[in-house]
């Protein structure tokens, strides 16, 4: 038996197993690919802290710029520790090798990190590595954890939690390797396993993978979500890709701009209000551009090299001649598995959970830019070192078998059962429904409209299946477990999608365009009542 068992091998993941491993604690990382995959690698822009190095700026600042983002729907109590942790954050990995982008200040620590502003700050806040941002702490988190001789597990897909009167008591794991079913017995577990972008299938800039199977398992352990309607829309990625164009290149002076070539918007603005205005263009039958044309190639490749060859790559454009085709796609989703003041998951004793699975109460309706990567190493270590302390009290007696019979039978049901509705087809539609209908501006008619449609998806789900038998290595199979998983979580975004009558931050609907705060200055909770677990 493991003392802390970490599902999802991202930023957050990571950052708890290094902690937890610090105070003592045996600990195992388990995920459906390896770390370096994770969606940590695309955060580019920067990582917020207030530390003051490209000019005045505080941590109260840093705290009042989150709550006025977040629309009042925060725990300012976790806003305030998030914040406040954030310059010891990147001192930490600072001293950890993490490569930020340096001043030339003649100092020298987190003193010549080099800051660049975001949508939505009051300050240069945001530390950055080029445009690699996250993907450079992610690495670096990782050969830490291989210095620390920490234990993965990779190509472990996420079954189920065990649960014993209301405890957690390890998980369920596909071996995708092998194709077999096996189980990890824990004292204490942490859920880092991502957000549920991909609902919005082709119009995300989230890989694949995020399909919220971690908060899936939550539900279905007895856990709860929240602020499931809040999902942020970024507003710059390509056109045809949906690929994310950084907030950097609007932090770096870049402009939106119409087919008429007008600037319509304060570039940065908050993203909720940048990926409505270019919506509101988009109506009027106008295409949109991302230009930074103005701040010359020598610029572009210095601080935005990823960019230029996206840019190349997939539009087959050159940024420093050419305008950038952009659209606004699902980027963030601030809802998740509802958490109390410890990161403890509500309902399920010694579960933690971290990250974007995770509803801190800190992003309320709208993420502030530069808070994810933030979130995910201040909360990671929290996590994790609540996670360790945890597993000191409790109990070493293992669970017994029942859950992963249940789950063995679920995997050898779906091999057996017939193949007769595709669900790749139906992952397309769903995408594309919630996009044209739970997207960035909302109308409750075609809301409703979209719950009929994913019941009914719902009621054919068992009649769809996998074309591959094989036992290893099938990712047919993963992929229809993980489209399950998205759609259990599909009603639950819609269902508060409903229920919240009023325009809050990202969640904006259309004949209630104006803030609520008597009705719905409050979060909205929900719990799956199903006893039949998948």
């Amino acid at each position: 038996m493991v003392d802390v068992l970490i599902i999802g091998g991202g930023g957050t993941g990571l950052s708890a197993a290094l902690t937890a491993k610090k105070e003592g604690a045996s600990v195992l990382v388990a995920g459906k690919s390896y770390p370096t995959a994770s969606q940590t690698s695309m955060a580019q822009g920067g990582m917020n802290a207030a530390l003051g190095n490209a000019g005045e700026d505080h941590i109260a600042s840093h705290i009042a710029d989150t709550v006025k983002s977040a629309h009042g729907i925060c725990n300012e109590h976790m806003v305030r520790k998030m914040c406040s942790d954030a310059p010891g954050a990147i001192r930490w990995l600072e001293e950890l090798g993490v490569p930020f982008s340096r001043l030339n200040n003649g100092k020298s620590g987190i003193e010549n990190v080099a800051q660049r502003q975001m949508g939505g700050a009051s300050a240069k806040r945001a530390c950055y590595a080029q445009d690699y941002t996250g993907l450079k702490i992610l690495h670096t988190l990782y050969d830490n954890c291989l210095k620390e001789g920490i234990n993965f597990l990779d190509d472990h897909f996420l079954l189920n939690l065990i649960t014993q009167d209301g405890t957690v008591k390890g998980a369920i794991f596909l071996d995708i390797r092998s194709g077999e079913v096996m189980q990890v017995n824990a004292k204490s577990v942490v859920i880092a396993t991502g957000g549920f972008g991909t609902l919005y299938h082709g119009y995300t800039t989230n890989a694949y993978g995020s399909t919220g199977d971690g908060i899936a398992a939550a539900l279905r352990a007895g856990g709860a979500v929240s602020d499931m309607e809040f999902v942020q829309f970024h507003p710059t990625a390509l056109k045809h890709s949906a690929i994310l164009l950084s907030e950097a290149a609007r932090g770096e002076g870049g402009y939106l701009l119409n087919c008429k070539q007008e600037r319509f918007v304060d570039e940065l603005l908050p993203r909720d209000v940048v990926a409505r205005a270019i919506f509101a263009e988009f109506e009027k039958g106008h295409e949109v551009f991302l230009d930074v044309r103005h701040l010359g190639r020598e610029k572009l490749l210095e601080l935005l090299p990823q960019e230029v060859e996206l840019c190349r790559l997939h539009e087959h454009v050159d940024p420093a001649t050419q305008l950038i085709p952009i659209k606004p796609v699902a980027h963030y989703t601030m809802g998740g598995i509802d958490v109390d003041d410890a990161l403890e998951v509500n309902g399920i004793k010694g579960c933690f959970a971290a990250g974007e699975c995770s509803n801190a109460k800190i992003h309320g309706a709208n993420r502030l830019g530069g808070n994810s990567l933030l979130e995910i190493i201040t909360f990671g270590r929290f996590a994790g070192a609540n996670a360790a302390k945890h597993a000191l009290f409790a109990r070493s007696t293992p669970a017994d078998d029942a859950r992963l019979k249940k789950d063995t039978a679920h995997i050898t049901h779906i091999y057996a059962r017939e193949h007769v509705v595709n669900f790749y087809e139906a992952r397309e539609r769903l995408g594309k429904l919630f996009y044209d209908k739970v997207g960035i501006v909302r109308e409750n008619g075609k809301l409703h409209e979209a719950l009929d449609e994913v019941i009914a998806m719902q009621a054919v789900l068992p009649k769809m299946g996998i074309k591959d038998r094989s036992k290893e290595h099938n990712q047919n199979l993963v992929e229809f477990l993980e489209f399950s998983n998205a759609l259990l979580l599909a009603p639950a975004v819609i269902s508060a999608a409903i229920a919240r009558n009023e325009s809050r931050g990202a969640h904006f609907k259309r004949g209630f365009e104006f803030e609520d705060d008597e009705r719905f200055k409050k979060h909205i909770v929900l719990q799956w009542k199903n006893e039949e677990t998948l």
